[in-house]
């Protein structure tokens, strides 16, 4: 098991290598198991515990690995607050290097409906992973059967997670320059930080482990991931003081940033199959 906080950060994150218990839930994500809507709500809203659909997702073979849950300032709301739970389908093969999860968004203060997103898990550096516009969120209303609608949803997400490993294979296949790596580096920059990046692009493209030392798509893309999710990176600030990078610990900034790269990720992977393509046509009538 592992944890991951920082003080800096907005959120508290818990994942476990076995499936999460109902006391792990509440002690790191104790809006999980919330036993009614925050006081904000109307009558209109449905107050269905994100723990009942836990329960009955269980029922259908998924099981919890991991929660998070964003830090909030008005402790009233810390009870019904924006979280995250990655779920595992019993019985997947966990031999390869990725293992297909489905990500489930929740609150009980009004700020999400259900939302579910497909992702993976990357065993190498046990990081979760998001993929971006495989295709659109599915979402479920506070109203009507929440729990089946979010059964149906995870069955349907994991049926377009077929798509998300192509893209993956896409990715591991396409091979970067490393002025091209610069390229993706600075991109990703630009997302997290603006024109205000305490960092440099070179410092994105470290790797952390041999494994993520190759010149392809796939590994770039991991190693630019980890390294701004994980933070921990030397730099400067705009007055040029010494500062660390943070860790991303908020739910909202931790699925925005992980869509956003994969997106980046598949746009460069298919200009780059479309250079491939002008090339070999070109080559063939030299």
């Amino acid at each position: 098991m592992y944890r991951y906080s920082s003080s800096r950060a907005v959120a508290q994150s818990f994942r476990s290598q076995s499936p999460l218990s109902n006391d792990q839930i509440a002690r790191y994500a104790p809006s999980v198991m919330a036993s009614e809507a925050h006081e904000s709500r109307g009558d209109r809203y449905a107050f269905i515990p994100t723990i009942d659909v836990i329960d009955g997702l269980r029922d259908n073979g998924f099981q919890p690995y991991e929660i998070s849950q964003t830090k909030v300032r008005d402790l009233s709301k810390r009870e019904f607050t924006k979280h995250m739970v990655r779920l595992r389908q019993s019985g997947v093969n966990e031999s390869g290097a990725e293992v297909p999860e489905i990500i489930l968004l929740n609150s009980h203060d009004g700020s999400s409906s259900y939302q579910l997103l497909s992702g993976f898990f990357r065993f190498v550096c046990a990081n979760g992973l998001i993929s971006g516009n495989v295709q659109e969120d599915i979402r479920v209303r506070h109203s009507g059967k929440v729990v089946d609608d979010v059964i149906e949803g995870a069955t349907r997400v994991l049926d377009n997670l077929e798509l998300a490993n192509a893209n993956i294979d896409s990715f591991k296949s396409t091979k970067l320059e490393f002025d091209e790596q610069l390229v993706f580096a600075n991109s990703a920059l630009q997302l997290r930080w603006g024109d205000n990046a305490p960092v440099a692009a070179e410092s994105l493209l470290r790797s952390r482990r041999w494994e993520d030392n190759k010149p392809d798509l796939w590994s770039t893309f991991n190693r630019v991931q980890e390294n701004l999710l994980r933070g921990g990176l030397s730099g400067r600030t705009a007055t040029n003081r010494r500062t660390t990078t943070r860790a991303i610990g908020g739910v909202n900034e931790n699925v925005k940033l992980n869509r956003a790269l994969w997106s980046l990720a598949d746009g460069m992977a298919k200009i780059k199959s479309e250079d491939n393509f002008i090339d070999r046509y070109e080559h063939s009538f030299a």
